[in-house]
């Protein structure tokens, strides 16, 4: 498809097209020169805009071969959209029945949100249980959904660039996102 151009580029200053995620990067990674490693997970987000609308998706990437932590990780992020995306409702407390304890779904500093002929907007799709996130979606209305999990604690900082969101702890983090439209209509 020709006429599209990469969302991220100056978006608020942001000097690439896409985003990419090394390790303990949350998200908004900013991609340089550094070499990727055997046993590194990148996460790549790209974002378009087309016929004027946006749309947003990333998947986390194995480097070689991976530690079974890694694999778990990755595993049950994606398996987290998948489940969110299959029951049709933003995920608050699934977690797949081998209970990775040690994963946590609250990276709170971050969230889905709505796009279209924006780029973010309204409403705020929360990843996380006991959130506050308010309002009521409707047919034609575009939405993102982002699980982040981090292998540590959720909290997180942001690097001096002030865009590359970094876990606290330094611990891997993975994340997977989906473009969604919501729809009085079932599509297979």
């Amino acid at each position: 498809m020709s006429g599209g151009y990469p969302s991220p580029l100056n978006y608020h200053f942001f000097p690439k097209s896409c985003c990419t995620s090394v390790n303990e990067v949350i998200c908004h990674g900013i991609p340089d020169a550094r070499k990727l490693e055997e046993g590194d997970i990148v996460n790549v987000d790209v974002s378009v805009y087309c016929k004027g609308v946006h749309g947003d998706l990333n998947e986390t990437y194995f480097v070689g071969k991976v530690d079974e932590a890694s694999q778990q990780l990755v595993r049950c992020t994606y398996e987290c959209l998948e489940k969110a995306i299959s029951i049709g409702i933003i995920l608050l407390f699934y977690f797949p029945s081998k209970a990775y304890s040690t994963f946590s779904l609250k990276v709170k500093s971050y969230c889905g949100h709505g796009i279209g002929e924006l780029f973010h907007c309204a409403p705020n799709i929360p990843h996380y249980g006991k959130n506050k996130a308010v309002g009521v979606m409707k047919p034609g209305q575009t939405f993102t959904i982002e699980p982040m999990i981090n292998a540590g604690i959720w909290r997180d900082r942001l690097w001096p660039d002030g865009w590359t969101a970094v876990t606290a702890d330094g611990k891997r983090s993975a994340q997977f996102e989906h473009t969604l439209l919501v729809s009085i209509y079932i599509f297979m």
